[in-house]
């Protein structure tokens, strides 16, 4: 069990739309972040700098995906 709950199926919670989203543009970000690195370009630094800030921004999604995948009950909300 894995908190509480038997192995089973992964669930991407309510927003599938956005994890696949956040996981499209981690890809996105890691793909030019590794040509920067590893391609012997004269521009290397802007695919460095560009794969950065793409993986810095796909943060938003995840953060916005895991806010909107929080379940409390009204009895915890004091409603």
């Amino acid at each position: 069990m894995l908190l509480g709950r038997p192995w089973g199926r992964c669930h991407p919670g309510r927003c599938a739309c956005l994890l696949f989203l956040a996981l499209l543009i981690d890809a996105a970000g890691l793909a030019l972040l590794l040509v920067g690195i590893f391609a012997s370009l004269d521009y290397w630094d802007f695919f460095v700098y560009s794969g950065a800030l793409i993986l810095a921004f796909s943060l938003l999604f995840w953060i916005i995906w895991y806010s909107l995948n929080i379940e409390l009950s009204l009895e915890k909300l004091d409603l």
